[in-house]
């Protein structure tokens, strides 16, 4: 039996080429959409799984009233946590990924994803240890732990265990080689222990300094714990700052805000944490949802696809199904022979597939910043899945349908009389054209919000600047003024780059266009706590970036009080303080009285999800920020930059940094990138968009040479009676027309209501106007005219005696 129906399947293959190129084709491009989307799925939600301790380790956040939620505490909250009796380690960490130039005798490599931790870091994240001390890599201060990668790189084949490396300016000691065996929120290259001296209460005073991971007892008990993180914040910053500066705690805690904790499980911090927590990053959860959600559609209207053109072939199979009918087939082997076709179908539509996404899979990997493989059991048993489901749905409808032909109406050739189906077939081809609706008005709005972003005034203009990172050696950190000794430095390199004949200006800043510093620092006006975001920077860097000044002046260097006690504040920053008049006015800020001597324009700082923050300028050696200086920052003339590039980095790797590898960026493509997830959900959508339409002309195409087919003696008499080509063509197209001004009418709540919540990302953003909405009906219209037309018209120009021969 199963032969047989191998041969009229291979029969039926070979008479219904273009259908069944068509069909598993279709079937192919929506199995490979959620191919890509399944591997996209697995990689995010696999992150720390390879972590027993996942659901039992968290990382402290904090957020005090009106500023972003931060991950970083005082040294003062450990002796609380210590008294904690459902808190089992307390890890506290330095800021995380360093980079340092590691010396092993006289060998020297560039290492980063370098953290200093303290020695439980271990029982958080239990990397495989593959040499060294298994129970306590960490276990004497100045002890480090290094990656598989980082050992065979510095040491070779030499056991790297016991020996010494400089690191971070300090003399460490490998006790450990481990592996990450899967993906991790944390991955470091180096896990070092140097913790004691910064851990000491007298050396560090600052509030948000460090790190907490805590690994908990029960889960179901941390909220005591957040509950107890917040009154110690309570008692060491609001009860404490009262007392000494002689307020009410009611009135402090009016000045300072609401210290809010987080208690963020591992196991939620890839897609679902508050912030960035995690040095590997956040995975964006909308985008993952939105790209899993449109390749389901995808797959939906390929199997709508299919079961329309089954449905449509089968007028010429109508026949063949009366003849087994006759011959004592009964309606249950007709339904497992088609079913058993489209086990067949479906089955060279995965392995088309497959090759689709291994052909493909580098620009996706490209496209996402990953390396995804299908080298995956778990992938397979979902590839399993998704065929028994394709098989299912693609298969039952037209094999119910087929079988219920009535076998005379069939042999007499009048099975095309019967409205068996039709309203269900014209149903999903209303589902179609709605989800085509969606893609096309989506993709539409979608690239009209990014193109606006890509437009708009920023505020400043970041062509032709160069950001150029500053990696001054650790003896410019140590002594009393490391501050004046980084800004020293930072001077003479600044003079030697101006005499490059393509620079225009050279300045520098405390902050990047990257979008990655959103802290907020404490201003104090007329006794009101303001939190602001304060930038120190050096004379000429607003120019150097072309942002205007609305009142007052710049800072000076004709003018001394200008790096002791002057500020410039922005547009936003004066609304927030509601200051009239606020040149010459004074405010609190670091314990030091300041200023106002201009007001700067608004410009984006951060990213285009974020509205503009208050902001406060101050030169870098006001408030001694030198210690804080990261970047360096170049005009260049618009002549042979090419040129003025290699310049500098010759200069620079000559003159300035020896050891690290020069790296730069250009502003308006740093940010750029704050927005490019969102430029990736453009080209998404637009190459989703061209899948979906083409998709659904396929099975337009077929409903249409279906519906045309059951209708060819209909056009023969009206042919014979003198209808007109004209009249044939309105006749035949017409419910094509209301079709799809249905589907497209269904598409608009859900349109309208997606992409109002997707415009809500961005704190600038366009207004949903009618203009795209009927820009895509009249595309939409217009493809499905030429496709119904162009099938109409071949169906007039058929000979009409073929078909009245019967009559």
């Amino acid at each position: 039996m199963i032969l047989n129906y191998i041969h009229i399947f291979i029969y039926n293959l070979k008479h219904s080429k273009v259908f069944s190129a068509l069909n598993i084709s279709g079937l192919a491009i929506g199995i490979a959409g959620i191919i890509f989307a399944l591997l996209y799925w697995n990689d995010e939600h696999n992150y720390n799984k390879w972590n027993p301790e996942k659901d039992n380790v968290y990382q402290v956040l904090v957020q005090l009233t009106d500023m972003p939620v931060m991950a970083e505490h005082p040294v003062s909250l450990k002796p609380y946590l210590e008294n904690d009796p459902n808190v089992e380690n307390i890890v506290y960490a330095d800021s995380w990924y360093q980079k340092d130039k590691i010396i092993f005798k006289d060998k020297k490599e560039f290492v980063d994803k370098i953290i200093n931790v303290e020695s439980d870091f271990f029982s958080l994240f239990p990397f495989k240890i593959i040499k060294g001390n298994m129970t306590s890599p960490l276990e004497n201060e100045n002890s480090i732990a290094i990656s598989e990668n980082v050992a065979l790189r510095i040491f070779g084949t030499k056991n790297p265990i016991g020996q010494q490396i400089n690191c971070l300016n300090g003399v460490c000691t490998v006790n450990a080689v481990y592996k990450i065996p899967g993906n991790s929120s944390l991955a470091p290259n180096m896990v070092l222990r140097r913790m004691k001296d910064l851990m000491n209460p007298k050396n560090q005073q600052g509030l948000f300094s460090f790190k907490i991971l805590l690994k908990i007892k029960d889960p179901l008990k941390t909220e005591s714990t957040r509950k107890m993180l917040e009154k110690a914040y309570y008692n060491e910053v609001i009860v404490l700052n009262a007392k000494q500066a002689g307020f009410t705690v009611q009135e402090m805690e009016k000045k300072i805000g609401h210290f809010k904790v987080f208690m963020e499980p591992l196991s939620d911090a890839r897609l679902h944490s508050a912030i960035d927590g995690y040095p590997e990053g956040r995975g964006n959860y909308q985008f993952l949802l939105i790209m899993f959600g449109l390749s389901i559609l995808i797959l939906i209207i390929s199997i709508i696809n299919y079961i329309n053109m089954a449905t449509a072939n089968a007028i010429k199979r109508a026949k063949e199904v009366g003849v087994r009918k006759v011959l004592g087939a009964s309606k249950s082997d007709i339904i497992l022979q088609f079913i058993f076709e489209t086990v067949l179908i479906s089955s060279f539509s995965i392995l088309l597939a497959l090759v689709l996404a291994e052909v493909t899979l580098p620009l996706y990997n490209n496209f996402l910043g990953k390396n995804l493989t299908m080298i995956q059991g778990q992938f397979y048993v979902q590839l399993i899945l998704i065929f028994i489901a394709t098989v299912l749905l693609a298969g039952i409808f037209p094999a119910l349908y087929v079988s219920n032909f009535e076998t005379i109406k069939v042999l007499k050739g009048n099975f095309e009389r019967s409205k068996n189906g039709i309203w269900l077939r014209n149903g999903m081809l209303i589902f179609q054209f709605a989800i085509a609706s969606f893609f096309i008005i989506g993709s539409n709005i979608v690239y009209k919000q990014i193109q606006y972003l890509s437009n708009k005034d920023l505020g400043f203009k970041g062509n032709q600047v160069v950001a150029i990172n500053l990696n001054f050696p650790h003896t410019y950190y140590e002594g009393d003024q490391p501050g004046t000794q980084i800004f020293n430095r930072y001077n003479a390199v600044k003079q030697e780059l101006n005499k490059i004949k393509g620079v225009d200006k050279v300045s520098t800043g405390i902050f990047s266009f990257d979008g990655s510093d959103n802290s907020l620092s404490p201003v104090l006006y007329n006794e009101v706590l303001f939190k602001q975001r304060s930038i120190g920077i050096d004379y000429g860097m607003l120019d150097l970036l072309k942002i205007k000044m609305l009142k007052g002046r710049e800072i000076d260097p004709k003018y001394a009080s200008d790096t002791i006690n002057s500020v410039m504040i922005n547009e936003t920053s004066q609304k927030l303080m509601n200051i009239k008049d606020p040149i010459g006015k004074e405010f609190l800020m670091r314990g030091q009285k300041l200023k106002i001597i201009g007001i700067v324009k608004d410009f984006n700082l951060l990213s285009p999800e974020s509205a503009v923050p208050p902001m406060v300028f101050y030169h870098i050696k006001t408030l001694d920020m030198g210690e804080n200086m990261n970047m360096l920052y170049v005009r260049l003339k618009s002549d042979n930059i090419a040129n003025t590039m290699a310049e500098i980095e010759n200069f620079w790797k000559t003159k300035v940094d020896t050891d690290y590898p020069f790296k730069y960026d250009f502003v308006d493509k740093q940010y750029a990138r704050t927005y490019e997830v969102y430029t990736k959900q453009k080209n998404l959508f637009s190459l989703l968009n061209i899948v979906v339409i083409l998709i659904t002309l396929f099975g337009l195409f077929a409903l249409a040479s279906y519906s045309i087919q059951r209708r060819m003696k209909e056009i023969a008499i009206r042919k014979t009676l003198g209808a007109e080509t004209n009249v044939l063509l309105k006749e035949l197209s017409k419910q094509y027309i209301f079709y799809c001004i249905i589907g497209f009418l269904l598409a608009l709540f859900p349109v309208y209501y997606f992409l109002t919540k997707w415009l809500e990302n961005f704190a600038f953003r366009i207004d949903i106007s009618i203009i795209p909405f009927i820009s895509s009906f009249i595309v939409l219209m217009l493809l499905t005219l030429i496709i119904v037309l162009s099938r109409a018209y071949l169906a007039t120009k058929a000979d009409v005696l073929h078909y009245l021969k019967y009559e």
